[in-house]
């Protein structure tokens, strides 16, 4: 079944047939400066008797992991090589610019493997500091704020207009803490600051203690660099750590390049020791870029997408997304073979509304938030409240755009900043978003968030007369997302 050709034209459903035609595939292999703005999407749908789509892909490079491993290379003794790195995203050349400022060496070898020099766990500063812009990159800014811990001299973080909004207070507060001297140079608990790191980078206290933090992306800055801290460190979270998922990727990505990493049960304490050498690391399929594709299969009946390169081992939250379209009523089957690993998502004939925590795959949000938007009832999304603090207000972005089709999105519900309900619109006696063909156009806004475009984008394969405004902006994580997409058609 997998790798025949998808279909051209299909119901949904009881609705009207929607032709599919090559043009929309054809647009979308267009490079990214070449796209239209804004961007057709065109509904995919089959005929009775047609087979569905059916597809096999493997994602680009994990970002999360890619910056994690870049940041881990640049600091270890020797030469490290990374293949399948998510190279040629802007949130991950970011990094590479500024590891390359901080001394590290980086060769590419080809368009997914980089061979990197790491300078020994301390960063080449001059005494009169260097300046790191790293555009809104938030792995990036915050891992390589909390590495200036290891510089000769002071470095300073800057971003674009949106990361100058985005937080680092808590980060900045554990900083001083560890005897580093911080000077805010804009709006307090944000960026641009300027860091001094202590004298020898050798910190003042041995333990810090967190409670929940506006970003999990502070603990895991803080525990790469404590790899190369004199005596390492420990971190107390506390009971109920933000993004848990994302700090248990980074102690075990630690654990595999060769760190001593000790932790406690539920990993409320966490002591890194200090030594990283060199090391040679496969970095996952990016399991966020997933979920579009997987989402995509859930939303039109019978079609199959299958994801190779990912399993029930995968160091990434994301990769459970699969089971949360499940208990909405799509088909999930995962392979049993380890040597070639992957997940297979196949659509039914409708979504069931969903009650579900989204705590550890807070990425995957938006994506859920289009499927419960054809579901048959009112969804309960938990564990949301970092939304808030992303690429945009990922929350009133999805109020205002899914609010395009009749969509209703409740926050704070009973005083909870964690919670959200999703309720689609309902017409005569019908529970979802309509798909006929004479929908009224639709022009989503993606507020330079790539996150917010991919999954805008899916309400097109069930919806006519959808477009997107500013698809380049999945350059930032996902270069090739609307080249994938248009495998759906073809």
């Amino acid at each position: 079944m997998f790798g025949a050709p998808a279909t051209r034209q299909s119901t949904l459903g009881t609705d009207t047939l929607f032709p599919v035609t090559s043009d929309c595939a054809s647009i979308l292999r267009l490079p990214l400066d070449q796209l239209p703005d804004p961007l057709p999407i065109t509904p995919i749908a089959r005929r009775a008797g047609q087979s569905p789509v059916a597809l096999t892909l493997r994602p680009p490079g994990s970002k999360s992991l890619t910056n994690r491993a870049l940041l881990l290379a640049a600091l270890a003794e020797g030469t490290s090589t990374i293949r399948h790195a998510l190279v040629g995203a802007d949130d991950a050349e970011r990094m590479l610019e500024a590891v390359e400022q901080l001394g590290a060496r980086v060769q590419r070898v080809d368009r997914s493997t980089l061979r990197i020099s790491g300078v020994g766990g301390s960063w080449r500063v001059y005494p009169d500091g260097v300046a790191l812009f790293l555009n809104n990159a938030g792995t990036a800014t915050r891992f390589l704020a909390a590495a200036a811990l290891l510089a000769t001299g002071p470095i300073t973080i800057d971003g674009n207009e949106r990361m100058r909004q985005r937080p680092l207070g808590e980060l900045v507060s554990a900083l001083r803490t560890l005897g580093a001297r911080v000077e805010e140079l804009g709006k307090p608990g944000c960026p641009p600051v300027r860091i001094t790191p202590p004298p020898d980078s050798q910190p003042s206290v041995a333990t810090l203690k967190f409670g929940p933090t506006q970003s999990s992306q502070f603990i895991s800055g803080l525990l790469m660099a404590a790899s190369c801290l004199p005596d390492g460190l420990t971190i107390d979270l506390g009971p109920e750590p933000t993004s848990a998922s994302y700090i248990g990727m980074t102690v075990r990505l630690l654990d595999q390049v060769g760190v001593r990493v000790r932790t406690s049960e539920q990993m409320r304490l966490i002591r890194v020791l200090p030594g990283l050498s060199a090391f040679d690391l496969d970095v996952e399929p990016d399991a966020s870029g997933a979920t579009y594709f997987w989402a995509a299969a859930a939303l039109l009946p019978g079609a199959a997408v299958r994801v190779t390169g990912l399993d029930a081992h995968s160091m990434q939250g994301d990769a459970g997304f699969p089971e949360q379209l499940g208990r909405m009523g799509a088909g999930v089957r995962r392979s049993e073979d380890e040597e070639n690993p992957w997940v297979e998502c196949r659509g039914p004939d409708s979504l069931a509304p969903t009650l579900t925590d989204m705590g550890s795959m807070p990425d995957a949000t938006m994506t859920l938030a289009v499927c419960c938007a054809f579901a048959s009832g009112t969804s309960i999304l938990r564990g949301v409240r970092t939304l808030r603090v992303k690429e945009c207000d990922r929350i009133d972005a999805l109020q205002t755009e899914l609010g395009k089709l009749g969509v209703t999105i409740e926050c704070n519900v009973n005083a909870d900043s964690d919670v959200m309900t999703i309720t689609p619109p309902s017409e005569g006696g019908r529970i979802g978003v309509a798909s006929k063909p004479g929908a009224a156009r639709v022009e989503f806004d993606t507020y330079d968030d790539h996150r917010m475009a991919m999954s805008l984008a899916l309400v097109g394969l069930r919806r006519p007369n959808v477009w997107i405004r500013n698809p380049r902006c999945v350059e930032k994580t996902y270069p090739d997302f609307w080249r994938d997409l248009a495998c759906l058609y073809s």
